[in-house]
C-alpha cells in the first residue's frame, strides 16, 4: 500500500498526502463560537477551531467535498478557499452550485495519478434525504495499488455504504462518526454511532480505521470514549489535531 500521510485539521477536515498528490477533505476553517443553521429548524454551534490555519496548508492538488450544504463540512472560510484549488470533486448537486467536478456513486475521476471513486453515502434516515440533501464518500487508489483509502463521508449505516466491501479492498478507512442528532428530529441519527462503525468495519475489514468528525460541534452525541468502547482495544488509529501522521 502507498504511504498515506494524514493531518487532522478539525471535524471532517483532513489533509491527505497520497500517491503524489495533496488533497484537502471538507474544508472548515471558521473560528469557533458561531451557531450555524442546518435547515428544517436544526442548528449547531462550532466549539473548536482548526488546528492548522488555511494559510499554512501549502500546495493543494484538489479538494474532496462530501457535500456543500452544511457548514460543518464547508464553512465560510472553507468556501473562500475553493477557488484556489485546481479541482474540487463533490456530489453532482454541489458541483452545479460550485462549478466543480460532480460524481454520482461509483463514478470515477482522477487528480494527478490518483483515481477517485465516489461511494454511496446517506446523511440520515431515508425519509430525511429530500431535506438533508445528497452526500458522498470517496475511494482513493494510487497507481498500481490493489487497495484503496476510503473516506466514508457523513453517512448512516445502510446497504449502499456496505457495498463498498463488495467493490474494494480497503486499506485505510477514514470514518465520519459522532452520532449526530437534533432535538427537533428526536431519536433520528444523521451519522454513524460507534456500534454502527464497528459493524461496518466487520464488513469492510480495513487494515487501519481512523475516526474523524466526532468532535468540535454541539450536534455530536458520541465522542471518543463511546466510539472506543464499541471496538476491540487498539483497533482504532486516533489522530492528534495538526500533527501529520504517516500510515504505511
Amino acid at each position: 500500500m502507498t504511504d498515506l500521510t494524514i493531518t487532522h485539521i478539525g471535524g471532517p477536515t483532513t489533509l491527505l498526502e497520497f500517491g503524489g498528490v495533496r488533497l484537502l477533505v471538507d474544508p472548515t476553517f471558521d473560528a469557533p463560537g458561531r451557531r450555524y443553521a442546518f435547515g428544517w429548524g436544526t442548528s449547531s454551534r462550532k466549539t473548536t477551531g482548526p488546528a492548522v490555519p488555511a494559510s499554512s496548508l501549502g500546495r493543494l492538488d484538489g479538494v474532496l467535498l462530501t457535500h456543500d450544504q452544511h457548514a460543518d463540512n464547508l464553512d465560510d472560510a472553507g468556501r473562500a478557499l475553493l477557488p484556489s484549488a485546481p479541482v474540487v470533486v463533490t456530489t453532482e448537486a454541489a458541483a452545479r452550485r460550485l462549478k466543480a467536478t460532480g460524481l454520482a456513486p461509483w463514478q470515477t475521476t482522477t487528480v494527478g495519478d490518483v483515481e477517485i471513486t465516489a461511494t454511496p453515502s446517506r446523511h440520515g434516515p431515508a425519509w430525511s434525504v429530500p431535506i438533508v440533501g445528497p452526500t458522498t464518500g470517496f475511494a482513493l487508489r494510487a497507481p498500481g495499488a490493489s487497495s484503496v483509502v476510503w473516506i466514508s463521508g457523513d453517512t448512516v449505516l445502510f446497504p449502499g455504504v456496505l457495498e463498498v466491501a463488495d467493490r474494494f479492498t480497503v486499506d485505510t478507512a477514514i470514518l465520519h462518526l459522532g452520532k449526530v442528532q437534533f432535538g427537533l428530529t428526536g431519536p433520528a441519527r444523521f451519522t454513524m454511532t460507534g456500534r454502527d462503525a464497528a459493524a461496518l468495519v466487520d464488513r469492510v475489514r480495513p487494515r487501519t480505521v481512523v475516526p474523524v468528525h466526532y468532535e468540535g460541534w454541539s450536534h455530536f452525541h458520541e465522542g471518543r470514549p463511546q466510539i472506543e468502547a464499541a471496538f476491540p482495544p487498539n483497533r482504532l488509529t486516533w489522530l492528534h489535531p495538526g500533527v501529520a501522521t504517516t500510515l504505511s
